[in-house]
């Protein structure tokens, strides 16, 4: 266990300046390098950062959207002490670079149809960590408790009786709205919103179109890139007009974000003409008109 003493606070500042310094301005990189100066004269950083990791105890951590820069400060205190960070496929180079040399790393990463290591032995490698005492990073894309599996880990660390502690972290959907510049919800545009992983469905396997074909709502598929067609068909056949608003946006936040605007109707032939990267969210609903109204603040282009 380690405590975040003025020194680590320090290294702290020097990882996130180094892997950020190609995308500040110039003023905030004297800034950075100010805070982070060894000489009296300088600026001293003032950060709340004066917790420490439990030994035994196993935080589920959220690493945001893949850009470093949106880490909460308590996720990378917590990376920074924890004395085993186990870690899914999602989460950003820029986030597990802030790991220090000598933390013990397990990678448990999923993509479709392969598992580097299935849910049940997951849990109980934390189980494991934290039985020998170890601080426990559970490290997840995005925020642990949204399609993140979560639950079944807490039910798993509940009944061992082990310790735990939640930090959320950015979720995709609003990542992908930030940076397209949009909300979510809108008074004119959408009072309720709702998070869908494509996978939902009702006994008969069936997708409920009908409960989500609302016009006052802003649905966010998640995990749904092959299923876009089959998501148009079925909020059409539900009763939104063919002209609806729909927007996919890949790697959110990051450099290499790509996005698509269209409507129910014309998305599937828009992205096979073209295909976008996996992972990809689907935004659907009014809200989305927004993008074409506010097209110079999409922040990947001016960050």
């Amino acid at each position: 266990m380690r405590t975040l003493t003025q020194s680590l606070k320090q290294k702290w500042l020097e990882a996130f300046a180094r892997f950020n310094q190609s995308r500040l301005s110039q003023g905030a990189w004297r800034y950075l390098s100010c805070l982070t100066s060894n000489k009296e004269h300088r600026a001293t950083p003032n950060l709340s950062l004066r917790g420490a990791c439990r030994q035994g105890c196993v935080y589920l951590v959220g690493s945001g959207s893949g850009d470093g820069e949106l880490l909460t400060l308590k996720a990378a205190r917590l990376l920074m002490q924890a004395d085993a960070v186990v870690y899914d496929r999602l989460v950003g180079d820029d986030v597990l670079a802030l790991i220090p040399m000598g933390t013990e790393r397990h990678y448990v990463g999923k993509t479709r149809g392969h598992h580097s290591m299935p849910q049940a032995e997951i849990g109980a490698l934390l189980v494991k960590l934290a039985g020998q005492g170890k601080s426990v990073v559970r490290l997840k894309g995005g925020d642990p408790g949204i399609f993140g599996r979560m639950g079944e880990e807490l039910a798993l660390l509940g009944d061992a009786q082990v310790p735990i502690e939640i930090v959320p972290g950015i979720t995709a959907a609003s990542a992908a709205a930030a940076c397209m510049g949009i909300p979510l919800t809108d008074r004119g545009h959408a009072q309720q919103l709702r998070f869908i992983t494509a996978q939902l469905c009702r006994e008969d396997g069936t997708p409920d179109w009908a409960a989500l074909a609302s016009r006052d709502e802003t649905l966010v598929f998640y995990m749904g890139l092959s299923k876009v067609g089959a998501i148009c068909a079925g909020l059409r056949s539900a009763g939104l007009p063919d002209d609806w608003p729909i927007m996919l946006v890949a790697n959110a936040s990051l450099p290499e974000q790509r996005a698509l605007t269209g409507t129910l109707a014309d998305m599937p032939e828009k992205l096979a003409a073209e295909p976008l990267p996996s992972p990809c969210l689907i935004v659907v609903g009014s809200v989305v008109k927004m993008v074409e109204q506010n097209p110079a603040m999409v922040c990947h282009q001016v960050a």
